[in-house]
């Protein structure tokens, strides 16, 4: 494919939409904030990954030679505070949830990034940078620690589109009386008994958060780099921070060219959260759904807009994706994957042919649109519905029939798996049958319980009657005494 298709995306930093332009043509360097590794990887951080997954293989199907560094932040308090709990090393406990997290990502599909850099390994790096924001008088010493100025840098809370004065009175400041201001943030903070620490030229200590993400993107994609993605929570303190920390060190704006934050995994009115408690493993929701299927459901949302997991949502949303899969092995199983050429020469109907090519250009057009995941899966159920024909009369389909069903199978496959990774040849119906066996029990046992409910209204145990009413209800079951009889339903 061409890079001469304009892509266009979102930039926090802008509050638009801009075409994009790499740094250097023909290739595209991206830093996405990582895990701090202290729990299982759960699906609000597996939402970001799959997107940039997806990002990451579009780039490439336009033709661009992608970077991806996504660091690990081993380092924290988080992590030191789990690991004494458990009587472990704060490090060792990180490299474990680190391979549980890239495990977890390799189940669900997601191509490993080129770099995954640790702050533990990175120590020198985050000095040097500390050392020369010092130098610029971007920052000081304070009784072992190293802070940022803020006030050195005055677009600060250009990201968060915040002035100080806002920061001031509504942001999560931490307290410290060594620096001169309350904005200040800590590059360097210094040891505390029993915390690692590594030596520096203010004393043994250990870097703070926002630092590492500069000293790390900056060593491995340069000055000014194409894109920086990571949560919408991230945009304020750790995102600004990063901004005023790495522009102020290398002399250069904009230390990022383009800010992509995705929405939020919520459950109920709050955000998927380890510190909250409220969150879903990505090996629990492996043990219940295809991966397949996660990236399916994770896709069906645009990448900004919140996501709420529930169990109701994901039970819809799997119809639709069991569908499109049937489609896809049903065509499997007719004719290989064709180019749109090859089936035209051999006799391919062309008004299947002009819909192959519809839905690559539909699709196409989506993701270059701000990555409308959404709107390209739904072109590829538009190229299913025009299949459909086609592989309802597979059994006495002709040859060239056949073939453009081959090119419809390419284009799904280049598109449906190659980029979005939503397809299988797995079987998508399994646990099906099960479901309906259960469904048809439940239904039997309702049924024997308003027998029996009928019963005791008959000889006037009304008492019994409507405990088994209430019963039934607490259970989600509503039921209606009607003069034609007694209904029941599923609430809701």
């Amino acid at each position: 494919m061409s890079t001469e298709r304009e892509i266009y995306i979102y930039n926090t930093l802008t509050r638009r939409k801009e075409r994009f332009e790499p740094r250097t043509p023909g290739e595209v360097s991206i830093y996405v904030c990582g895990v701090t590794p202290y729990d299982h990887a759960h699906i609000g951080h597996a939402r970001p990954s799959i997107f940039f997954d997806v990002l990451r293989k579009f780039f490439r199907e336009m033709g661009f030679r992608v970077t991806l560094v996504q660091n690990f932040t081993d380092i924290a308090d988080t992590i030191i505070d789990r690991a004494r709990e458990r009587g472990m090393e704060p490090l060792e406990l990180a490299r474990h949830y680190s391979e549980a997290y890239l495990e977890a990502m390799d189940r669900l599909g997601v191509e490993r990034a080129d770099v995954y850099p640790k702050v533990s390994e990175h120590i020198d790096a985050i000095i040097e940078m500390i050392q020369g924001l010092i130098e610029k008088g971007a920052a000081y010493e304070s009784q072992g620690s190293v802070f940022f100025r803020v006030d050195a840098f005055p677009e600060y809370g250009k990201l968060s589109n915040q002035r100080k004065e806002e920061l001031m009175a509504g942001a999560r400041i931490e307290v410290d009386e060594a620096k001169e201001d309350h904005l200040d943030f800590a590059l360097w903070k210094r040891a505390k008994p029993g915390e690692p620490s590594w030596p520096s030229p203010w004393g043994p200590g250990r870097p703070g958060w926002h630092i590492e993400c500069s000293a790390m993107s900056l060593k491995y994609l340069g000055n000014s780099f194409d894109i920086h993605g990571g949560g919408l929570d991230l945009i304020f303190p750790h995102h600004e921070n990063e901004i005023a920390q790495s522009e102020a060190y290398t002399g250069e704006a904009p230390f990022v060219r383009y800010w992509i934050h995705n929405g939020l995994v919520t459950m109920g009115d709050e955000k998927m959260s380890k510190s909250l408690g409220n969150f879903v493993t990505v090996d629990a929701v492996l043990q219940e759904y295809h991966p397949t299927f996660v990236r399916y459901a994770v896709l069906q949302h645009h990448y900004r807009s919140p996501m709420e997991f529930s169990k109701g949502q994901l039970e819809t949303m799997k119809r639709g994706w069991q569908r499109l899969n049937r489609a896809y092995q049903e065509m499997l199983e007719i004719s290989p994957p064709l180019s749109v050429e090859r089936a035209r020469e051999q006799g391919a109907p062309e008004e299947l042919l002009a819909a192959v090519k519809g839905t690559q250009e539909k699709f196409l057009r989506a993701m270059a649109d701000d990555f409308n995941t959404a709107l390209a899966l739904a072109s590829l159920f538009e190229l299913i519905r025009d299949v459909r024909p086609y592989l309802a009369g597979a059994s006495s389909a002709s040859a060239g029939e056949k073939a453009g069903i081959g090119a419809a199978l390419a284009v799904l496959q280049r598109l449906g798996a190659g980029i979005l990774g939503v397809l299988t040849e797995d079987d998508v119906d399994e646990g099906a049958a099960r479901d309906g066996a259960s469904d048809e029990l439940v239904r039997g046992l309702v049924e024997l319980v308003l027998e029996i409910r009928a019963n005791a209204r008959k000889a006037k145990d009304f008492a019994t009657a409507d405990h088994l009413r209430s019963r039934l209800q607490e259970l989600g079951i509503v039921v209606e005494d009607r003069p034609e009889g007694t209904r029941w339903s599923f609430k809701g």
